[in-house]
């Protein structure tokens, strides 16, 4: 098992929600960037989350503690 902090999947996730956070709050992008950039975001996620899930070789977890 690997641990979760090497996870492609759980730090993509992360990025695309931290600067979805970004934003909310600052907005900051969206005057700048059309509405089909925002689009292409929430349909690329799922596809890439999907390839991410198929090159996929270990569980994530944590090593069983040794007593």
């Amino acid at each position: 098992m690997k641990p979760h902090e090497k996870s492609r999947t759980l730090w993509l996730n992360g990025v695309v929600a931290a600067l979805a956070a970004f934003e909310l709050v600052f907005g900051l992008l969206q005057p700048f960037l059309p509405v089909n950039v925002f689009v292409a975001i929430a349909v690329g996620l799922p596809v890439a989350n999907s390839v991410l899930r198929v090159i996929t070789t270990q569980a994530l977890g944590r090593p069983p503690k040794d007593e």
